[in-house]
């Protein structure tokens, strides 16, 4: 009968509905979670961009103390060698978290008088360095702003583990939405005479600026 679509149609017609709702979900589910790290990313691109125009002040706070006299024995010489590189004694570790503003970690620089901790951090820096025989403690902490935080968590830098976990599942999610929004583009392409060309422009006009503009 006609106008009646056939088994094999229907089939088609069925297996194209699955596919583009199974696109349609990809897509939502991975714009939804890659929203925020795209609206992060885009807005620190611009700042990094204009990093030299955009004045930061850091702020930089000096602290001192002394270690207590039970734990010195911790840096002796005879617990850790000169010249090694190895995290600061548990106990000692803790005891700085307790009395100074700074997060303990990583591999401290052991020379004959002192132990050298750097605590670089995104948006800042850091460093704490004990005397090894007086238990004299000598600490600073510099801060450059939010703009400088967030600027190095674009970067990546010194934002430890899961941040970088982060950035893993975030380049995922937007690998997932851009191949979904490229498939659908396709699909719907026939009703948009504008799809192709818009896309092929994204991709030209960089490529131009890179080749003709970028030396």
């Amino acid at each position: 009968m006609h106008g009646t679509a056939t088994p094999a149609t229907r089939k088609k017609r069925g297996r194209r509905t699955f596919w583009l709702k199974q696109l349609h979900t990809w897509h939502w589910m991975s714009s939804a979670i890659s929203l925020i790290g795209l609206l992060l990313f885009a807005i620190t691109g611009f700042t990094l961009n204009h990093a030299a125009e955009i004045e930061a002040s850091p702020e930089i706070v000096e602290h001192s103390a002394q270690l207590p006299a039970e734990l010195l024995p911790q840096l002796a010489p005879a617990r850790v060698p000169d010249g090694a590189r190895q995290p600061l004694p548990a106990d000692v570790a803790t005891w700085l978290e307790t009395e100074l503003p700074l997060s303990i970690h990583g591999n401290a620089e052991w020379s004959a008088d002192e132990a050298y901790l750097a605590l670089p951090r995104p948006g800042g820096d850091g460093w704490v360095a004990i005397d090894r025989t007086t238990g004299e403690i000598t600490a600073e902490r510099t801060s450059r702003g939010w703009i400088a935080y967030l600027n190095d968590l674009h970067k990546g830098r010194n934002a430890g583990t899961v941040w970088r976990w982060f950035i893993d599942v975030f380049v995922f999610a937007c690998v997932i939405f851009s191949l979904t929004g490229l498939v659908l583009l396709q699909l719907h392409a026939k009703n948009r005479r504008s799809t192709w060309p818009l896309v092929a422009a994204g991709l030209a006009i960089p490529a131009a600026i890179a080749i003709f503009f970028i030396h």
